[in-house]
C-alpha cells in the first residue's frame, strides 16, 4: 500500500545541481534591477533593469549581455566598453539593487509574484504569500528552479533555500 501511495505522489528528488547553485555566485537574469556606478561619472551612475532578452542599455556603450554573468564580469565588461573611447580608466561598480521576483503557487492563502529577499526560504515565502491554505501540503514543497538556462524541478523540504526566480508550488495534502 505505502508503496503504491509512493509512486502515485510524483516525487522527484532535486538534482544535485539544484542544490550546488546555491554556494555560486549570483548570475543576473531579466527582470534583476542593478546600481551601476562610474565612479567620478554621475551621468553614467543610475539603476538599470535587465531586460527580456538579457540585456542592459547604458549611455556611451548601448546594450551589453548581463544574463548569465557575476556582478564582477557586468562591472570588467562595462569597464572595458567604457575604456573604448570615451573614459581612460573607469572604475566600475555593480550591485543588485532588487532582484527578480518568486512566484508561489497552489495551496496557500494568495498565490502570486512576490519580491525576492536574499536568505529567503520556502517557508518564508510561503509566508509572504499569506500562509498555507487549509489543505496544504506543510511538510515540503515542490519548487521549478532554472539553472544554465535549464529548468530543473525538484521537491524540497520548507526549510530549503530559495533563488531568485523560483517558482513554489505548494501540493494539497491527501487527507
Amino acid at each position: 500500500m505505502s508503496l503504491a501511495l509512493a509512486g502515485c505522489s510524483g516525487y522527484k528528488r532535486p538534482p544535485t545541481a539544484f542544490h550546488e547553485i546555491l554556494t555560486q555566485p549570483y548570475r543576473l537574469d531579466s527582470s534583476d534591477r542593478l546600481r551601476i556606478i562610474v565612479f567620478g561619472q554621475d551621468d553614467l551612475s543610475n539603476t538599470y533593469v535587465v531586460d527580456q532578452a538579457g540585456y542592459i542599455s547604458m549611455p556611451l556603450v548601448g546594450s551589453l549581455a548581463a544574463r548569465g554573468k557575476t556582478q564582477q564580469e557586468l562591472a570588467a565588461d562595462i569597464a572595458t566598453a567604457l575604456r573604448r573611447g570615451y573614459l581612460r580608466d573607469p572604475d566600475v561598480s555593480v550591485e543588485v539593487d532588487q532582484y527578480r521576483p518568486i512566484f508561489v503557487m497552489g495551496e496557500v492563502q494568495n498565490a502570486g509574484q512576490y519580491p525576492y529577499v536574499a536568505g529567503m526560504t520556502v517557508q518564508n515565502a510561503i509566508a509572504t504569500a499569506g500562509g498555507f491554505g487549509a489543505r496544504a501540503e506543510q511538510g515540503s514543497a515542490d519548487i521549478t528552479r532554472q539553472i544554465n538556462g535549464e529548468i530543473l524541478n525538484g521537491r524540497v523540504p520548507i526549510t530549503d533555500p530559495i533563488r531568485p526566480g523560483d517558482t513554489i508550488y505548494v501540493r494539497e495534502r491527501f487527507f
